[in-house]
Formats: C-alpha cells, sequence, structure tokens
C-alpha cells in the first residue's frame, strides 16, 4: 500500500521538469521502467501547462494501473523540458521526447520528416502587443495598427514621440523571442512579413522572461503571450491590434490576427499509458488548467 505521495518537480538544463510519484519502496518488475515514462519537450508556453496538468494526474492516480489496470503496477513518471517549438520537432524525430511541444502551425516539411505524423491540439494562445503599465502611451491610446507596430519592432520607429508626438522622446526597447523560436516565427508571419526586426532588440529566452523585461522597464514593448500576459494580469498593458482586442472570442473566431495553436505532435498510435495521460489533458480536468492558465482549451 501506498504510504505517502511525493512530486517532483526540478529545474535541469533545457528548464526539465520531473513529475513523479513514488511510492513505499516496493521495486518495480522487472522490464519495467521507460516503458511507464512518458517524455515531452519543446514550446516554453506549453510546457509549464503540461507539467501542471501531469502533476494534477500524478497526485490523483500515483500509479499507471490505478488509471487503469490493465496498466502497468509502476510509479507515473513525465518529463517535461522546453527549449522552444523547433526543439520539439528536433526531439521527436532524434527520439529523445516521445512528444514535441509546439506554439506554431508545424510545417509540411516538418511533418513529412516525422514517421506517422500524429498531431493533438490542446488549445489556442495569441501573441499580445505589451507595454508596461507605467508607459505614457496606455494613457493617450490602446491600439496600434499592424504598420505602427512594424516600425516599431523594426526600428523605423526609435523614441516613443515617433509613435505619437505626445509621447516623451524615450528611446523604445523592443523585446523578442529569440529569434529562431516558434513565437517569433508566427510574429514575422503575421506582423513583420519580409521585413526584420530591429538588432538592438533584446531576445529573451523563454516568454516568461519577454514579459519580465517589459514588467522591468516602462520603455519596453514586447509580444507576450495571452495565456502568460494573463497570468501576470495587471502587470501589463495589452494593446489592441488594428482595433482589435485579443480576447477568447475574437481569438477563437481569428479576428485577433496575432493568434497560433498550441499542438502536441508525436509519431505513431499512442501506447496505453500515453492514451491514459492524453485522455485526461483532454479531458475537463485538463481543459480547466489550460483554461486557468490563461490560454484557450481546445478537445
Amino acid at each position: 500500500m501506498v504510504k505517502k505521495r511525493l512530486i517532483t518537480a526540478f529545474l535541469l538544463i533545457g528548464a526539465m521538469f520531473v513529475v513523479a510519484a513514488c511510492g513505499n519502496g516496493e521495486k518495480s518488475k522487472e522490464g519495467a521502467g521507460k516503458s511507464a515514462q512518458i517524455a515531452f519537450n519543446g514550446s516554453s508556453t506549453l510546457a509549464p501547462v503540461v507539467s501542471k496538468v501531469a502533476t494534477d494526474f500524478t497526485e490523483k492516480n500515483v500509479k499507471w494501473n490505478k488509471v487503469d489496470s490493465s496498466l502497468p503496477d509502476e510509479n507515473i513518471t513525465i518529463y517535461v523540458s522546453s527549449g522552444g517549438s523547433g526543439a520539439g520537432i528536433k526531439a521527436v524525430l532524434d527520439m529523445t521526447a516521445d512528444f514535441g511541444l509546439v506554439a506554431r502551425e508545424v510545417k509540411d516539411g516538418e511533418k513529412q520528416k516525422i514517421k506517422d505524423y500524429k498531431e493533438y491540439k490542446v488549445g489556442i494562445d495569441a501573441l499580445t502587443i505589451a507595454v508596461n503599465p507605467n508607459n505614457p502611451i496606455t494613457k493617450i491610446k490602446d491600439n496600434l495598427t499592424s504598420e505602427q507596430i512594424k516600425k516599431i519592432f523594426s526600428g523605423e520607429y526609435k523614441t516613443w514621440n515617433e509613435v505619437d508626438p505626445s509621447l516623451p522622446a524615450n528611446e523604445i526597447v523592443v523585446v523578442t523571442r529569440d529569434l529562431g523560436g516558434g513565437a517569433h516565427e508566427v510574429f514575422q508571419q503575421k506582423i513583420m512579413g519580409d521585413t526584420k526586426v530591429t538588432e538592438k532588440a533584446v531576445q529573451a529566452p523563454s516568454m516568461g522572461a519577454l514579459v519580465a523585461k517589459i514588467i522591468e522597464n516602462e520603455n519596453a514593448i514586447g509580444y507576450a503571450s495571452y495565456g502568460v500576459s494573463k497570468q501576470n494580469e495587471g502587470k501589463l498593458f495589452r494593446l489592441k491590434v488594428d482595433g482589435v482586442a485579443a480576447a477568447p472570442d475574437t481569438i477563437t473566431d481569428g479576428s485577433y490576427k496575432i493568434q497560433r495553436p498550441l499542438l502536441i505532435v508525436g509519431s505513431g498510435e499512442l501506447k496505453a499509458i500515453q492514451k491514459a495521460f492524453m485522455d485526461y489533458l483532454r479531458s475537463d480536468a485538463g481543459m480547466a488548467v489550460i483554461e486557468n492558465m490563461g490560454f484557450i482549451p481546445v478537445k
């Protein structure tokens, strides 16, 4: 009988979280181990969501056979690591993870490289144009056009008074995700087109770091994940884009233009333990976590 439940989550290279249920010292059956584990790698936006769902799932069940008696009598172990959407695709290709976490559309070429490609859409996110609440722009306007955003992020507008002459001539601090990441790819496609982002842009290693840069600098502007911005409500000011505010209905119907899917991708049919967790992730309980973390759940 299990005497104690222990959930361990610790940081490794690439921001890895391990969610594991430990029993009272019972030994695993011969041959068990990796067969009772699931590994996810990818988007730094989606990784904390999957980690939270995995923690809830593990605390509730502890062992796989508590989910379904046909599953192994083994402790549940779920690894979740973040390194960007591209890293998630690569992890599936290299077979270093069972699933990739991707916060953008998967390219046709990427799909073709993954044997028996499978895709599971669990939510929708958007990139909001966010500034510090103390930025003077918040007092005079709540909207920027796509063209204004492009001029800001390209560096054509270098000071805030170039956006509006009533603003102070403070230097604009542009904050982006790393330019090779999935979030920036979405922003480039939806807003920038063929125009490059300024070389002076501060590149943040994660969406959380991007938001932190905006919070600490009143002259900063960046494209903050809708979900992560909701987690930091009151610490950011979200500007409308072409007159449309980012909200669940406008993101879902596509009228807010800078949106992206939250995907879990893999190779081949789900194994029994994988299906058990994915069913939970896409259940009402899993969808509630996605919604509570500021994203729009999709079953």
